[in-house]
Parts: C-alpha cells; sequence; structure tokens
C-alpha cells in the first residue's frame, strides 16, 4: 500500500497546485508574468516542476515512516532514483491538469469544487488500493488510461517487487501524459486572465 499512498499524497498536493494561478491573478502577478518576454510554456512548467519539488518532500516523510514502521521497500539507490523521478513526473502532470482546471473556471470556489471532484475518483479508479484485474470491466478501462494506475504500477515496481517489468509503459505513458497536459496549459494559461 504504500506506493498508493504515495501516488495518493503527491496526486492530492499537486491537483490544488493551480490555486496558486488564480491567486497570482487575483493580486496582480499573473499579468506581469505574461508581460515578460518568456515562453509561456516555461511559466507552466516551471510551476509543475515547483509541485515535482514539492512532491519529493512528500517523498522524504514517507520513506521515513516506512523505515520506522518496518515496512520491507528495496532501499537500492537506483531504484530510488527511478522512483522519484517517476514522482516528479506524476506531479508534474496533474499540476498541470490542475492549472488547466484553474484557466477554465477563474474562481477559487469552483476551483476547488473541481478539483475535489476529480481526486478520489481518479484515485479509487486506479491501482492505488486494489489490482486492476479484481475490478470489473468497466473500471478496468477507466483505470487503464489513469495516469495514477502507471505511476502506482511504476513505484509498485521499484520499491516493493525490485522488478522493473513494465517500466517502458509507465514511463510513456506518463510522458505522454505530462505533453499533452503541457500543451493544453500553455494554450490555457494566458487566458486565466481573460
Amino acid at each position: 500500500m504504500t506506493p498508493g499512498i504515495l501516488s495518493q499524497s503527491v496526486m492530492f498536493t499537486a491537483i490544488f497546485f493551480g490555486l496558486s494561478t488564480i491567486w497570482e491573478r487575483d493580486m496582480g502577478i499573473l499579468q506581469k508574468f505574461l508581460a515578460m518576454p518568456i515562453p509561456r510554456v516555461a511559466l507552466v512548467l516551471g510551476k509543475a516542476l515547483a509541485a515535482g519539488v514539492r512532491a519529493l518532500s512528500q517523498v522524504t516523510i514517507i520513506f521515513l515512516l516506512a523505515s520506522i514502521t518496518g515496512i520491507p521497500l528495496h532501499w537500492h539507490p537506483a531504484l530510488l532514483s527511478a522512483a522519484a523521478g517517476v514522482v516528479i513526473l506524476g506531479a508534474v502532470f496533474f499540476a498541470t491538469l490542475s492549472m488547466i482546471i484553474a484557466a477554465i473556471v477563474k474562481t477559487r470556489e469552483r476551483f476547488m469544487g473541481i478539483g475535489q471532484l476529480i481526486t478520489m475518483p481518479l484515485f479509487f479508479a486506479s491501482n492505488a488500493l486494489y489490482p486492476i484485474s479484481i475490478m470489473p470491466d468497466w473500471l478496468r478501462v477507466v483505470a487503464s488510461v489513469n495516469p495514477l494506475s502507471y505511476m502506482v504500477d511504476f513505484l509498485r515496481g521499484a520499491l516493493v517487487t525490485g522488478q522493473l517489468t513494465s517500466w517502458q509503459a509507465d514511463v510513456g505513458v506518463l510522458l505522454v501524459a505530462c505533453t499533452l497536459a503541457t500543451a493544453v496549459g500553455t494554450y490555457l494559461y494566458p487566458r486565466v486572465v481573460a
């Protein structure tokens, strides 16, 4: 369950990262960012990578709790580094998704409501708590397109079994999800002030 809890904490923190975008707009800071002569993608990726760095602090705390409670994990430096990279990828995706939501809804109240509305279904429609094989057919389809499932799968392989049998698919799906979310986020980012 450690990979599922780790993924859940990363997703829950990153999915509300877009709230800062609405706050920056309300304070007049976002307009100054948009006036700067830098690509919009740099603004979006900068915020998303900040969520990834914040997620690493959560990873550290969860790893400390796991070691204190005696949870048997693979502590190989290469596997831990790979897990940290995937955590950053997952945080980038969910933070960028959060910025997309912020650009569409534009108010804090709506953003919080939609954020709450999508976090639990994303979590329960993944393999964080139970394997995909025991899910109903319709839920298997949802879990197979849920990026959180691939993040959990990679972390489970790296930390629990010590074998990354499907790492190409896991990292590939997360990279594609990050790329698509970044492209949409870059397009919508200036519309926050509209």
